[in-house]
């Protein structure tokens, strides 16, 4: 009855009953089409191993008999890979992390772990059948990575992306591993997903004392003080731009809110002397740093930086959130450590570790520089 099943109009025919109308696709694989008491109908393949067992594997309500045929094919290709199993991205993805844990350890288990319980572990993605998976999902999944936290800084793209390319990376083992047990048929689909480009390296933006100068003595008062102020403070523009009077506390403290939540921070005799300065008579309730007396908006700090950098001579690289970084930079080398200033800037220890190592080690060799061991 295989022609029974190959074109819709016979297959409208066909009165209905649970067991499937079958068509042999070839030796020991076969495709069935049960009809439901609606008219509508469900997909099953149906393989014989060589010592004669039976397996089955539904594939749902398919359009077509060919693309039936098609899901039927991989699946009878992974069976005779080695596994007749079905799984989807998440269950590979856990397979692998207990993989990685008996073979690589407790810590490279934990990272992939991570990974997989923000992007894949209860999402829609993790719920897509590895037969079923396609380039396009997993481009999709790597995209949707980049949405952009700190949009003044311009370095974040690039930080976004070579995370991306990691989970990408961690990733496609997972399914790799899946694809050597015999769980998918093949690797193609996401042989085609690459990382970025040009993502890996970290962009170095620094700004000299003369720097500094030239870019505050070009800009307007009011940026002025909002410049010296993330100098100052470490803080995010955006961060100091929500601020109002009231979240400057007398005793010396700053309250923020920003990407990381509420954070208060002490704040040095300097940066204290200036947003007193600024907040001026104004009520709790009013901007901490104004432009023509109103609160700062995203747009305006941008533009007005853009401004006092071009007429600074300074490079297009420069940006307002550069003074975050140098501001984060002079604090280590003065000699805070990381765990105080990651707290200050409102910034995890490893992002410190990772984008300011280079200057802690610089300052630890320094100090062992006056170590008199012998």
């Amino acid at each position: 009855m295989g022609d029974d099943i190959k074109k819709a109009g016979d297959r409208s025919k066909l009165k209905p009953r649970r067991e499937p109308y079958w068509d042999r696709i070839e030796a020991g694989c076969f495709l069935g089409y049960r009809k439901l008491d609606d008219g509508t109908g469900t997909w099953i393949a149906r393989w014989r191993s060589e010592n004669g067992g039976q397996k089955y594997h539904a594939l749902g309500s398919l359009l077509t008999y060919d693309d039936a045929a098609k899901a039927a094919r991989e699946w009878f290709d992974q069976c005779q890979g080695g596994s007749a199993e079905v799984i989807d991205v998440e269950e590979a993805c856990k397979r692998y992390v207990a993989n990685r844990l008996r073979e690589k350890g407790a810590a490279t288990a934990k990272d992939a772990e991570g990974r997989f319980r923000r992007l894949v572990y209860g999402t829609k993605f993790g719920r897509i059948k590895l037969s079923a998976l396609r380039t396009a999902h997993i481009t999709d999944w790597r995209n949707a990575q980049l949405e952009r936290d700190e949009e003044d800084d311009p370095d974040a793209e690039r930080r976004a992306k070579d995370s991306a390319n990691r989970n990408l990376a961690t990733l496609k083992a997972a399914l790799n591993l899946a694809y050597r047990m015999g769980l998918v048929a093949s690797t193609a689909q996401w042989d085609r997903v690459e990382a970025f480009k040009g993502a890996s390296k970290r962009r170095d933006v620094s700004l000299s004392m003369t720097d500094r100068k030239k870019l505050v003595a070009a800009a307007t008062p009011d940026l002025t003080v909002f410049l010296s102020a993330m100098l100052l403070t470490g803080c995010r523009p955006g961060e100091l731009a929500a601020c109002t009077v009231g979240d400057l506390d007398s005793a010396g403290l700053l309250t923020v809110t920003g990407k990381t939540g509420r954070r208060t921070i002490p704040l040095s005799p300097k940066a204290l002397s200036l947003l007193r300065s600024s907040a001026g008579e104004r009520e709790l309730d009013e901007p901490l740093l104004t432009r023509s007396g109103t609160a700062w908006t995203r747009f305006e700090w941008r533009d007005a930086f853009q401004e006092a950098r071009r007429a600074a001579g300074l490079p297009e690289t420069v940006v307002m959130y550069s003074l975050r970084h140098v501001a984060i930079s002079e604090m280590l080398v003065s000699g805070m450590d990381p765990m105080t200033v990651s707290k200050i800037a409102g910034t995890s220890i490893e992002m410190i570790s990772r984008h300011y190592g280079h200057l802690i080690r610089e300052r630890v060799v320094q100090q062992l520089a006056r170590v008199n061991a012998i």
